[in-house]
């Protein structure tokens, strides 16, 4: 595909304002957390692997879009966006200490972060036209297994030598829950989005 078939929609500027903030604040606050891991609140929840995996996922997808998508379509902002947050809301959720000192919180993250990267995934793979059912399948296959992956993550980081293993199982099973019912929200929001013209360009990458 030539440079002059790709699609350039004009992607509000506040998107891209708040995905080059995001980005930046999370790797500062990641650099804080491992210099100061007591006073970014990740004493023993792997503020390491955070430093190492959340640049990681968060950069992935612009690396990948210049290596291999740039002659096919635009960036993907709001994507990026999107995922970019899932990891600057974790690192500033500790940072500020809401995990321990607000009950719902990760409750809350749980739900939220797996709906957003559940969208950023539906907005990267499915063609607009799709009908709901095509979303929703979409929607639970990747959120899923992302919720799945994180909670054997947490395990196996911190949770299998914390005091709070003791709870893990429950508190595992209502983790997933969430997750999944924020990927059914952002399928039936990305859905409606659709049916009403807003979210249609890029295109997706298949």
């Amino acid at each position: 595909m030539t440079e002059a078939a790709i699609e350039h929609p004009v992607t509000p500027a506040l998107a891209k304002t708040a995905n080059v903030i995001a980005k930046g604040a999370l790797v500062l606050l990641l650099a804080f957390a491992v210099l100061y891991p007591d006073q970014a609140n990740l004493r023993d929840k792997a503020a390491g692997m955070r430093a190492v995996g959340y640049p990681l996922i968060s950069f992935t997808l612009p690396v990948l879009w210049w290596a291999l998508w740039r002659d096919r379509i635009s960036f993907p902002w709001v994507s990026d966006l999107l995922i970019t947050i899932t990891c600057f809301t974790d690192i500033l959720g500790n940072r500020m200490d809401l995990y321990d000192t607000v009950v719902w919180f990760d409750d809350w993250m749980h739900f939220m972060n797996t709906g957003l990267l559940a969208a950023a995934f539906i907005l990267l793979t499915l063609s607009r036209d799709v009908g709901f059912g095509r979303v929703l399948e979409r929607a639970l296959a990747f959120g899923a297994t992302a919720a799945i992956a994180w909670e054997v993550a947490e395990f196996f980081a911190f949770i299998s030598r914390s005091t709070e293993r003791q709870f893990a199982y429950a508190d595992t099973l209502g983790d997933l829950t969430l997750g999944c019912a924020g990927a059914v929200v952002a399928a039936v929001v990305l859905h409606r989005a659709w049916r009403r013209g807003y979210l249609l360009h890029p295109r997706p990458l298949s």
